[in-house]
């Protein structure tokens, strides 16, 4: 008889819940195909980069996106789904966008935002006649880390470029073309592997952004042959194993962003499709190989 499978569920270190709906999901149906779970905070383990110790498992989920404990965990032969390589390019919006640039997928003009070290600098005002010239108005302003609609804003005129550039000058940003015909809506599609999942609309009456999280509301919907072409094409490029992939709506889909470790319970609730199965199914079918 083969030995029983291992596994831990890695969440942040700071996670005000450890078992969330969304772990719950994850270790209820890896332990349906026979793999035992358990669920941990990062930083339940020390890693160190003089020391070859590591969690006793045989494989991660990791749901944090702590690059470097992911890195070290890979470097103890420990599978990580998604990878740590994976986790950082999406992490970092701007790293997604530099990465699927020139690879044929439709996106939204980004421009990288200065870094900036000073809390007296003044933002770039050379550098934001370009982003002006170059995007117009309405601009969409986003910091490079932030999930759930958090650190995205809009500058519609130049005086509110000025103050978001101000707001977040101390952090890594971008400026991104708005796309009007997607104003308070996009559409989020779910891959698991070489699967594309399925799809949802997500839309918001009082807000820009669509996000479920500030009130945005979601309806299942048919994911077009084209976008669903284009997540499996971006799937392959960034070697996820699990996402979730955010379209801006419009005659042509571009891609908005890509997030490694896409919420799904809201996605569940609404489509009715078992997202922690499949993925359960696809990290069995992988460690199995």
């Amino acid at each position: 008889m083969s030995k029983r499978k291992k596994a831990i569920i890695i969440v942040n270190a700071y996670a005000r819940e450890l078992y969330t709906r969304q772990v719950r999901r994850i270790k209820d149906e890896l332990e349906k195909r026979g793999v035992e779970v358990e669920a941990k905070r990062n930083g339940a383990f020390l890693l160190s980069t003089e020391s070859d110790e590591k969690p006793d498992c045989d494989f991660i989920v990791y749901l944090d996106k702590d690059k470097y404990a992911a890195r070290l965990l890979e470097k103890r032969n420990l599978r990580l789904f998604n990878n740590a390589a994976a986790i950082e390019v999406c992490d970092d919006k701007m790293l997604t966008h530099i990465a699927l640039d020139g690879a044929g997928i439709k996106m939204p003009e980004t421009i990288p935002g200065l870094l900036c070290y000073y809390d007296d600098a003044t933002p770039d005002k050379n550098y934001l006649d370009g982003v002006e010239r170059r995007l117009g108005y309405p601009v969409i302003v986003k910091m490079s880390h932030g999930s759930l609609g958090g650190g995205v804003f809009k500058a519609d005129n130049r005086n509110e470029l000025d103050g978001i550039s101000e707001k977040v000058k101390l952090y890594p940003h971008l400026f991104q073309k708005y796309i009007a015909s997607s104003h308070g809506r996009d559409m989020r599609v779910i891959v698991i592997g070489d699967e594309v999942v399925g799809g949802i609309l997500r839309s918001s009456t009082g807000d820009f952004r669509s996000n479920i999280g500030l009130g945005g509301k979601a309806e299942k919907c048919d994911v077009p042959e084209d976008v669903a072409a284009t997540a499996l094409k971006i799937q392959k490029l960034l070697g996820l194993d699990y996402c979730g992939m955010d379209f801006l709506l419009g005659e042509t889909p571009l891609l908005c962003e890509v997030n490694s470790n896409a919420f799904f319970d809201a996605f569940e609730d609404v489509t009715g499709l078992d997202v922690a199965g499949k993925y359960a199914e696809h990290i069995i079918a992988t460690i199995s190989k």
